[in-house]
Formats: C-alpha cells, sequence, structure tokens
C-alpha cells in the first residue's frame, strides 16, 4: 500500500517524527480515536477552520461518506440554520440526518444545483464538496448564493481543470480548496476529542463494521460499494 503525507498503511506500529505526535486524554477509546486523524478532522475541519462557518448561515453537503458526513455534522455544531446533505444512495442520505442534516436532496432522482436552489430561496452560503470530481466541484459552486463560498474537499483528480462561471464572482462569491480541514493538529485533536467525550461529536454512529486484518479485501469491496461511512480494522494481540 502506497504511503500517503510518509505514514505506513495498515501497520500495527510505525515510527515517525515528533512533530506528527499529539497527547489525548487517557479515557479517550484509541479504536474512536483513530477515525479522527483523517476523516473526522478533515469533515470537520472544513466547514469550522476552513470555511468558519457562522451561525445562521445554509450549508450543502455534497457526498455523504465519511468526509461529508463530518461536514454534515460540523455544520451543526456550528449551528447553521439548514444543512443539507446531497447524495446517490438513499442509506448515506439516512446517515445524513443523523449527523445533523435537515434536508435531504436524491442526486440519482432530481438536480441538485436546482433543489439546493429551490429549498433555499436562491442558493446556500456555503457549499462543501467531499467526492473529488468535477461535476460535483463545479455543482457546489452553482448552488451558491450571493456572497456564498464553495470548499473543495474531495481529492479532485490531479490535472484536471474546472469550469465556473465567472460572472459569478461578481456577485462575491468564491471557490476554495481545504486540505485536511486546514488543521492545527496539537490543537484541533485535543478538541475534537474533547467534544466527543462531552457527546458533542459522533464518532460511534461513523463505524459501519469492524475486521481483522485477515478481511481487509472484503472491505475494500464493501467500501467501493459505497453503503459504508468508516471500517475499522482491529488488530488482535
Amino acid at each position: 500500500m502506497h504511503q500517503f503525507f510518509d505514514l505506513a498503511s495498515f501497520a500495527e506500529q510505525l515510527l515517525v517524527h515528533e512533530n506528527y505526535l499529539v497527547k489525548i486524554r487517557d479515557e479517550m477509546p484509541l479504536d474512536k480515536a483513530a477515525l479522527i486523524g483523517c476523516g473526522v478532522t478533515t469533515g470537520v475541519g472544513a466547514v469550522l477552520n476552513t470555511a468558519q462557518v457562522r451561525a445562521g448561515e445554509t450549508v450543502a453537503v455534497l457526498g455523504c461518506g465519511g468526509i461529508g458526513l463530518n461536514a454534515i455534522q460540523a455544520a451543526a455544531i456550528a449551528g447553521a440554520g439548514r444543512v443539507i446533505a446531497i447524495d446517490r444512495l438513499a442509506s448515506k442520505l439516512a446517515m445524513a440526518t443523523v449527523f445533523g442534516a435537515t434536508d435531504v436532496v436524491d442526486a440519482s432522482a432530481d438536480d441538485p444545483v436546482l433543489a439546493v436552489r429551490e429549498l433555499t430561496g436562491g442558493g446556500v452560503d456555503h457549499a462543501f464538496e467531499a467526492i473529488g470530481l468535477k461535476a460535483t466541484a463545479e455543482a457546489a459552486f452553482a448552488m451558491l448564493g450571493k456572497g456564498g463560498t464553495a470548499t473543495v474537499i474531495g481529492m479532485v483528480p490531479f490535472g484536471q481543470r474546472l469550469e465556473i462561471d465567472a460572472t459569478s464572482l461578481l456577485s462575491g462569491k468564491r471557490l476554495q480548496g481545504s486540505n485536511m480541514g486546514s488543521n492545527r493538529f496539537r490543537i484541533d485533536m485535543p478538541r475534537y476529542v474533547d467534544c466527543y467525550l462531552h457527546g458533542k461529536l459522533k464518532l460511534d454512529e461513523l463505524v459501519s463494521a469492524t475486521m481483522t486484518l485477515d478481511d481487509i479485501n472484503d472491505g475494500f469491496a464493501t467500501l467501493a460499494a459505497g453503503e459504508v461511512a468508516r471500517q475499522l480494522i482491529l488488530f488482535e494481540h
């Protein structure tokens, strides 16, 4: 498995630089802490750090996988007045309501841009793309209201170019990216741990299944089907 950010994949132990380390509370379950390091930090951080969603603002999230669900719950935590979840799978939309979505849009049946504009009377203050596709990144920008911001979280393929309506920029609309939730790791990780232990951050609900390393190929097959949020590999000792 190729390393990402110089971190090993599916290893029981790894050697890292001290700058990669952060102390967390002893009572934090490590299986739930493992979720924070990427998916939670990326989705929650994009909302709270990158876009800085404020109370009362309207939010749309395209893609209700592990990243999108965390963006949804962060918008709810921030006090967004409306949180619209967009996906093509009914199971993912059902999960989105658990994480704080006030409205859902089935992108397999409706045009998400038109649906969001109709729901909000013109467009949202913030749109978050959590899939990594050219079409959904452009849709995120297209569903903005005046002065809105589209934040691309998903990893759009290298070299892919996005096209937007340039005249929309005259109404103050913005398109930006977010890398791992613009995290301040030694500040944000303990903060998210505290939020979980105080019942404000949903982590248990993210775990769709657990498995041993021997079952990892089955896990990849389930992941490809798109029906799960997060799967955990548990190492037995």
